[in-house]
């Protein structure tokens, strides 16, 4: 069977960067199962998921305006240190959700300013995946309804999304779903 939309795809996969250093991988874990042409993936590797079948391997090279989109240096900005709680220490490199669920990171702090940065950690940098189709299989009418995993809560984590800690459509556990 062949990868298109509406399928249940499940993919190994290793994805580095420019330089060959490892970014992030799925093998010795679970494979990534997603469901095909429902936007779970970036639009790069999803397109060059498109048409293969189980078992086959091969490696792609995603632009960052089919990933994570280019830099963007107005999403850079200084802020007032006052903006921030008394009592927490800001430290480079920290990373923490700002409102509305964005996830922004601290470039550089200084005693009165926090120099911010909004881009997602990926934007601008091209990604090279090397993937194996483990399978794919048509997806259930109630999969296409409400996600693989039964929308929120239903990964079987136990979290809900009541009290408004739901900040990135899934449940609040941090598993995605």
């Amino acid at each position: 069977m062949k990868i298109s939309n509406d399928k249940v795809v499940s993919i190994e996969y290793t994805l580095k960067n420019a330089d060959g250093q490892i970014i992030d991988t799925s093998v010795g874990n679970a494979p990534l199962e997603y469901i095909h042409g429902r936007g779970y993936l970036i639009s790069g590797l999803e397109k060059d998921l498109e048409g293969k079948s189980e078992g086959e391997e091969f490696t792609s090279e995603i632009e960052p305006k089919d990933a994570y989109g280019e830099f963007d240096e107005s999403m850079v900005v200084e802020v007032d240190r006052k903006q921030f709680p008394e009592g927490i220490e800001i430290e480079e490199g920290m990373q923490f959700e700002a409102e509305y669920g964005q996830l922004v990171t601290v470039k550089s702090v200084t005693k009165d300013k926090i120099t911010i940065d909004a881009n997602h950690p990926l934007a601008g940098v091209k990604l090279f995946f090397d993937v194996k189709v483990v399978s794919v299989r048509d997806a259930s009418p109630e999969e296409l309804s409400t996600g693989l995993y039964g929308g929120c809560g239903g990964c079987g984590c136990d979290g809900d999304c009541s009290g408004g800690d739901c900040s990135s459509g899934g449940c609040g556990c941090g598993c995605d779903c």
